[in-house]
């Protein structure tokens, strides 16, 4: 229950802030390959492979500090206190914490950065548009 608790002291951190969570995976689990969710999904262990959800809904991944994905990425929200090393394709909002590591690029409609957070690759804007249209570079 500890971990639960650690989580919703997470969420409360913001007002008005109505993440669920549906899946959790604790920290001493190791997954080997790809991950599909719906709803809410919050990690503390490894993922070594994509993670993916249908991008039209309101889903969001939410990875501590002690969470890590090697693979890439493609959510509609994300609130990173983690490791993802590999792309990260958000079409809805990405959150940096102070400790997070991005190893790979970062597409977004809206991002908040905490001081301390790191990318290792290209911060690219997607506007309202969603995945598959590239805004970074004129036409």
């Amino acid at each position: 229950m500890r971990g639960r608790q650690r989580v919703m002291q997470m969420f409360k951190q913001k007002p008005n802030n109505k993440t669920r969570i549906d899946t959790l995976i604790g920290p001493k689990t190791r997954i080997n390959g790809d991950v599909e969710f719906g709803g809410g999904f919050h990690l503390d262990g490894t993922i070594n492979g994509n993670v993916t959800c249908e991008l039209g809904g309101d889903e969001t991944l939410s990875v501590s500090e002690a969470g890590l994905i090697e693979g890439s990425v493609v959510v509609p929200n994300i609130i990173l206190n983690g490791t993802v090393k590999g792309d990260i394709e958000a079409s809805r909002r990405v959150e940096l914490g102070p400790r997070s590591q991005v190893l790979g690029s970062v597409h977004y409609t809206t991002i908040e950065t905490a001081v301390g957070a790191r990318i290792s690759g290209k911060l690219i804007h997607r506007g309202e548009q969603g995945p598959g249209t590239d805004d970074s570079e004129p036409p």
